[in-house]
């Protein structure tokens, strides 16, 4: 059983930074992709980075591209994202994501991962 709780969310002044984490209780952390995921108010859930089970190789959304940055360490089982000029609508809830990977790939879509957190809420204020 894959279990995964997300942390770090709350408000903050747009311009401002923040940084969630994801903490997996799980065999072998390393074994697993890692992806964040967003949904705001009113709009369906959007890929926002991903990650490969190395930390080698990375994705992210062109909506957060150059300021947001996902990383995670393998010997903590917890995955980050760092996300820095936040923007009013950046605002939703966060989760993150675990998919058993055979290699060392990053995936994009959603409906691949079989493990999700049960999300946290960074809201950015104008």
């Amino acid at each position: 059983q894959v279990q995964l709780v997300e942390s770090g969310g709350g408000l903050v002044q747009a311009g401002g930074s923040l940084r969630v984490s994801c903490a997996a209780s799980v065999g072998i952390f390393s074994s697993y992709a890692m992806g964040w995921f967003r949904r705001a108010p009113e709009k369906e859930q959007e890929f926002v980075a991903a990650i490969s089970r190395s930390g080698g190789r990375t994705s992210y959304a062109d909506a957060v591209k150059g300021r947001f940055t996902i990383s995670r360490d393998n010997a903590g089982n917890t995955m980050y994202l760092q996300m820095n000029v936040l923007r009013p609508e950046d605002t939703a809830v966060y989760y993150c994501a675990a998919k058993l990977s055979y290699g060392d790939y990053y995936y994009e879509i959603g409906d691949m991962y079989r493990y999700w957190g049960q999300g946290t809420q960074v809201t950015v204020s104008s």
